[in-house]
């Protein structure tokens, strides 16, 4: 079978590898689609996401749908359709029994936080633990199903902000996880919700996804103190500050997009004059199968994939990735039918 590697930066393989054969309690998934997150363009053009280093040839991508190859227990027929919750979780902390997804000595597909890292699912086929698995519903297609991933990190999110029912939300930044935050806003009940960018493209491609209205960050500040929620998708120092000054009293900040392992200067005078709360949020619990179903109720959901490229193009997949201006989530089919799009 072939497989993607990143080497370090800038130095990506595509190469001849062995079929991975599952052992018990295991599974065996033939992969169709994987999407470009953003630790995946880390990787591959900086050689490291944060602290993560690549130190050995790493097979990049946790979002992904397929169909089963083989499992071994008999319980999955050839071709199921599927997708794949990306980790696997560590020991159980005091405190935080629940939340499996904060365990220490955990590990997730195509990550370079544990040595050896984990390979992730830019490969043909796929071997993972059979309670990774998620069974598609026949109203879901394949390629509609990658996006499940990233949802479940939004969805996390909503969860993290309690209820926002009837809520005034703004989300900050237009990128994949921000438009899947609309959608998952949307779908608990957000009563008003304006998304942020300093680009009309992604701007646009909000309101295809339900925003009510948009706000171009380099010409219209949001209004001081305007919203309820602000779920933070961009990481960048200067939003983190504005998010803080366009939450209302006692409103809640939402901090989703990830940001360096490093000090960076963020204005905290409003969080505590207007005691505001600012939640962390980090990957996702069960949250995947909700998106699951959100994805079946909500089809629309799809028009966050703007590009869908053969593997045999990845180079320029991560390249349009990268590039925010052009392109939202870009797809790299493996398998899958789609035609370079």
């Amino acid at each position: 079978m072939h497989t993607v590697f990143i080497n370090g930066k800038l130095d990506l393989d595509r190469v001849e590898v062995d079929v991975p054969d599952p052992q018990t309690g295991q599974v065996r998934v033939r992969v169709d689609y994987v999407g470009i997150c953003g630790s995946d363009l880390h990787y591959y053009f900086e050689g490291a996401n944060g602290a993560f280093t690549v130190t050995e040839p790493l097979t990049p991508g946790h979002e992904l749908s397929g169909r089963v190859d083989l499992d071994p227990s008999g319980r999955l027929a050839p071709g199921t359709p599927v997708t794949v919750h990306p980790a696997r979780f560590g020991s159980p902390v005091a405190g935080i029994e629940g939340e499996p997804h904060l365990w220490p000595g955990g590990s997730y597909l195509g990550s370079a936080s544990t040595r050896p890292h984990t390979q992730g699912a830019m490969s043909d086929y796929l071997v993972v633990e059979s309670d990774m698995i998620r069974l598609l519903p026949a109203a879901l297609p394949v390629r509609r199903a990658v996006l499940a991933e990233p949802l479940a990190v939004s969805l996390h999110a909503v969860a993290r902000a309690g209820s926002v029912a009837g809520a005034r939300v703004l989300v900050s930044g237009a990128g994949p996880i921000g438009l899947l935050t609309v959608a998952a806003a949307r779908a608990h009940g957000a009563a008003h919700i304006t998304v942020s960018d300093v680009l009309d493209a992604p701007l646009e491609r909000a309101r295809g996804v339900g925003a009510d209205a948009v706000i171009r960050v380099d010409q219209d500040a949001a209004a001081e103190a305007a919203f309820d929620v602000v779920f933070e998708c961009s990481g960048v120092p200067a939003a983190i500050s504005a998010a803080l000054v366009a939450v209302r009293r006692r409103g809640t900040v939402v901090q989703v997009g990830m940001v360096p392992g490093e000090p960076r200067p963020v204005n905290l005078a409003p969080l505590i004059s207007k005691e505001v709360s600012l939640v962390g949020v980090f990957r996702f619990h069960d949250e995947i199968d909700e998106a699951v179903r959100l994805l079946v109720d909500e089809p629309g959901i799809e028009a966050v994939i703007t590009h869908v490229l053969p593997v045999d193009d990845v180079e320029a997949a991560f390249v349009l990735a990268k590039d925010s201006a052009t392109s939202g989530k870009v797809v790299v089919a493996l398998s899958g039918d789609d035609p370079l799009s």
